[in-house]
């Protein structure tokens, strides 16, 4: 029987050609904001997005980052004593701010004991290119991971969730990046109102094209406090939800057409039952979904790149 190795590229055993040791990453709250929040390209935020849901409760804007590093240290520690970390700037946008101010926070995380390197999270309009020549330098001496919320590859959409940028500027933000050498992450939402399977499975092309080196699927969840939600009371019929193994369907024909290379660091995201508005998949964790993906995938004998067409540079 075909080992999970050869099914689909998995973060674990990416890690691994870094690492030669079990790391985690903690994710902290540094007090950052989105340039669709604060006015400067639009107020409320993506309306899909409520912060909360995905962010631990020792990650406070009132903690330092050194303390909200120990704090998630202690919360890993006693599974794996030995264990060392990479800080995830994760809340909002984590290159959105002064040269200097974010110089000062990355470098309070790495010099935390036992943190071993960065994971940041940030939109592909907030990367400036003096930025990037110091990215770039840090990338020589740490590791460092730069994930984009892509989010979706269709302009409508993202103009209908309040991105306040394009797929052209994610594609731009992706390329610079990784032309410096710097290990590049991407974020896509599964489901988004207006988005058919079809498209889905078409946009795998655009993605397949960038270079990136990571990738994280989330299938849409409805949280409360968004606007989504409202958006959701006022005409539910703009909202198509799936069904547990009708997601792993789709994401089986997604896997076949994904780049071989890509590592998928996750196909779907859990959140606090607390926050979910609408329909949703309960209780169950990520560790149940990847079995049942990893099942599917053997049951058809299906596999990451297993139809993979590449884009031909002279068409």
């Amino acid at each position: 029987m075909e080992t999970k190795s050869t099914l689909y590229n998995e973060f674990p055993l990416f890690l691994k050609r870094y690492f030669s040791y079990k790391v985690q990453k903690i994710s902290l709250n540094a007090g950052f904001t989105c340039p669709n929040r604060d006015g400067n390209k639009g107020v409320g935020g993506c309306t899909y997005c409520n912060n909360q849901t995905f962010n631990p409760d020792y990650c406070r804007t009132e903690k330092s980052i050194t303390r909200q590093l120990e704090e998630g240290k202690q919360f890993f520690a006693h599974k794996y004593p030995e264990m060392k970390y990479l800080a995830y700037f994760q809340a909002y946008t984590n290159t959105y701010g002064e040269l200097e101010d974010l110089k000062r926070k990355y470098e309070e995380a790495l010099s935390a004991d036992g943190v071993v390197g960065l994971v940041i999270g940030t939109r592909p309009d907030c990367m400036p290119d003096s930025l990037l020549d110091y990215l770039e330098e840090m990338n020589r001496h740490t590791f460092l991971l730069v994930e984009y919320g892509i989010e979706s590859t269709d302009d409508k959409t993202l103009c209908r969730i309040n991105r306040g940028h394009t797929f052209h500027a994610a594609a731009d933000a992706v390329e610079r990046t990784a032309s410096r050498g710097i290990l590049t992450g991407g974020h896509v939402i599964l489901g988004l109102p207006g988005e058919t399977d079809a498209m889905l499975l078409e946009q795998v092309a655009a993605i397949n094209s960038l270079p990136l080196t990571t990738l994280k699927f989330h299938q849409l969840q409805l949280f409360r406090g968004t606007t989504m939600a409202a958006e959701y009371d006022a005409d539910p019929g703009r909202f198509r939800f799936w069904e547990i193994g009708e997601y792993i369907d789709l994401f089986v024909e997604v896997l076949r057409r994904l780049r071989p290379d890509l590592v998928v660091e996750r196909f779907a995201s859990e959140a606090p039952p607390r926050y979910h508005y609408g329909r949703n998949w309960g209780l169950i964790r990520n560790e149940t979904l990847l079995a049942m993906l990893e099942k599917r995938l053997e049951e058809r004998g299906a596999y990451q790149g297993e139809i993979f067409i590449p884009l031909c540079s002279n068409h």
